[in-house]
C-alpha cells in the first residue's frame, strides 16, 4: 500500500528505525493475544499478519489481514492498563520494530504532524470497519464473501491475462474465517463462481474472472483502495 509521507507509517518509521532494532518473526507466531496486558504498538516493514479473536465456542474470525507497511495498535490508546482486543498471528515471515505503548502515546502527544496523521489514519479505519458491517448485514453470507473477493482483489490483486490474481495463499476455511461463515457455506458459493467461470482457484490463490459481476451482486459503490481493502 503506497502512503503519503505524512502518514503516521513514514512518521514512526523515520523516528523509531532509528532507536529500535528490527525484529524477525517466524510464521504462525503470536504477537499477542485478545485480553493480553498491551505492552507494544507494531510496524510492520515486511510480511502478513491476520487480526482476529476466537468465539468462545472455538470458531475463529479473521477481523482483517495486513501486509507491508502497516501500523498494529489493538487497544485504546491513552488509558491506564489496557488490553489487546484481538490477537495478532503472523501469516507469513516478517519483519517489524515493537515499539513501547509509552514511546508511542508520548511521540504522538508531543508531536503535531503525528497526532494529525493519527487521527486521519483512525478515521479512515472506522470507515472500514463500517463499511464491512454494511457488506455483511445487508449482503448476508454470499454477498459477504462476494465483497471480501473485491476486498481482496484490492489488497493483493495483480493483473494477469486470466483476470486479477489474488496473491496471497488461503484456505476455503480462512475464507470463511474472513466472511464469519461456516466452510461448508463458503464451499459451496465458490463453487458456484467457478461453474459460473467467475472465479478459479489453484494452488490455493483465487483468480477473479469477473470482478463486475461481483461488484453488481453486492452494489458495489466503487470506494477507494484505501476504504475497500482487508486492513
Amino acid at each position: 500500500m503506497q502512503l503519503n509521507r505524512s502518514s503516521i507509517y513514514n512518521l514512526l518509521a523515520a523516528f523509531f528505525q532509528k532507536k529500535e532494532p528490527i525484529q524477525k518473526i517466524k510464521a504462525g507466531s503470536f504477537l499477542f493475544q485478545e485480553k493480553d496486558a498491551a505492552q507494544y504498538v507494531y510496524l510492520l516493514l515486511k510480511g502478513s499478519i491476520s487480526l482476529g479473536r476466537v468465539h468462545l465456542r472455538g470458531k475463529d474470525f479473521i477481523l482483517k489481514i495486513l501486509n507491508d507497511q502497516e501500523l498494529i495498535v489493538e487497544y485504546q490508546l491513552f488509558r491506564d492498563n489496557p488490553h489487546y482486543q484481538f490477537y495478532a498471528k503472523t501469516l507469513i515471515d516478517c519483519e517489524m520494530i515493537l515499539i513501547k505503548k509509552e514511546q508511542f502515546e508520548d511521540f504522538i502527544l508531543t508531536d503535531p504532524e503525528a497526532m494529525n496523521a493519527l487521527v486521519t489514519w483512525l478515521s479512515t479505519g472506522y470507515l472500514k470497519a463500517q463499511m464491512k458491517c454494511q457488506d455483511l448485514i445487508m449482503n448476508g453470507k454470499k454477498g459477504g464473501l462476494y465483497s471480501i473477493l473485491i476486498r481482496l482483489c484490492n489488497s493483493y490483486g495483480i493483473k494477469t491475462e486470466d483476470g486479477i490474481l489474488i496473491d496471497l495463499p488461503l484456505t476455503h476455511q480462512e475464507l470463511a474465517n474472513l466472511t464469519f461463515g461456516t466452510r461448508e457455506v463458503i464451499q459451496r458459493a465458490l463453487k458456484d463462481l467457478r461453474e459460473k467461470n467467475i472465479i478459479s482457484y489453484d494452488n490455493q490463490k483465487f483468480t477473479i474472472k469477473k470482478l463486475n459481476y461481483l461488484k453488481e451482486e453486492v452494489d458495489c459503490q466503487n470506494c477507494s483502495f484505501e476504504i475497500c481493502g482487508l486492513n
